[in-house]
């Protein structure tokens, strides 16, 4: 059976890929559970090769993987703005992971980036967008493109780096305060609290169901190679958001708003997602389907 590495595959969307791709691969999953959980694995646990550690340190370990999915990226900007060594280590694990397909022979490698890099980019967001210098987490981001491309030039490694929008669904416990607006938004409600926002709740982001991004990553494990933006091309409002929540479970829960002591935020994305679409990629769930299935 064909061998794959999902890096980060205890992680929310790690898992989420997982679970989907036990029946078709050798599933080795890498993980330092950083913000993992092995309890977003216990369906499949039995079925794959877990192995504890860094990415940093893959070529040490016994792996000749067909196919890498590299997820396992620290994945929020406030971890990197706490420490910012963080883009040092981010880089480094995508050259072991380049390193480690040049080595065995890998056929593809399909990587994490973040539509963050678009801050100060109007919308909709385009791949082939100038990008500015903002965070030390959208440098991270953007190196890894330019260190993967590197490969394939000198050595043909193909690659497709996925800029996730505002990924959202099961399995995001485990990532607590770095979780999507909407879940927070969720565990706020439910609990009788109102939730905070910062600013005035305009604001408003590409929000897409994690499911669908385990389809993007599948797609693009098969077939294209660059960078994809991989969102629903439609943008909702955290007033919206909070208002299909309290339909959804009877409340009428006004958000606590508050100023918004982020430097550089971002206001809005919307991807453009024209050039993975020309591949088959087409969103399956509604926003309000996928809120559907997490309030379950």
């Amino acid at each position: 059976m064909t061998e794959a590495l999902v890096t980060g595959g205890a992680g929310f969307i790690g898992s989420n890929l997982v679970e989907a791709i036990i029946n078709k691969y050798q599933v080795a999953v890498l993980d330092n559970f950083h913000t993992g959980s092995i309890s977003n694995l216990e369906h499949v646990s039995k079925d794959i090769n877990l192995i504890t550690g860094s990415c940093n340190d893959c070529l040490a370990l016994n792996l000749s993987p067909d196919v890498i999915f590299h997820l396992g990226i620290p994945s929020s900007s406030p971890m990197y703005r706490k420490n910012p060594f963080l883009v040092g280590e981010a880089i480094n694990g995508a050259v072991a992971i380049m390193e480690l397909a040049r080595q065995k022979g890998s056929k593809k490698v399909v990587f994490a980036s973040s539509s963050s890099v678009y801050n100060g980019v109007p919308t909709p967001h385009r791949e082939d967008a100038i990008i500015p210098v903002k965070d030390y987490y959208t440098e991270a981001r953007m190196a890894i493109e330019r260190v993967a491309e590197l490969y394939f030039q000198l050595y043909g490694i193909d690659y497709a780096g996925l800029r996730f929008f505002s990924v959202y669904g099961p399995h995001e416990k485990a990532k607590g305060p770095y979780t999507n607006v909407i879940t927070q938004f969720i565990w706020e409600m439910k609990a009788g609290e109102p939730p905070v926002i910062f600013g005035d709740g305009s604001q408003t982001r590409d929000f897409i169901f994690v499911k669908d991004v385990v389809d993007a990553l599948l797609l693009t494990s098969k077939k294209g190679t660059g960078i994809f933006n991989v969102g629903t091309g439609k943008a909702y409002s955290f007033n919206h958001v909070v208002d299909i929540i309290n339909s959804r479970i009877g409340t009428d829960l006004r958000p606590v708003y508050k100023e918004n002591p982020i430097k550089n935020y971002v206001m809005h994305t919307l991807a453009d997602t024209s050039k993975i679409e020309s591949m088959g990629f087409s969103p399956r769930y509604t926003l309000e389907e996928g809120l559907r299935i997490i309030m379950a």
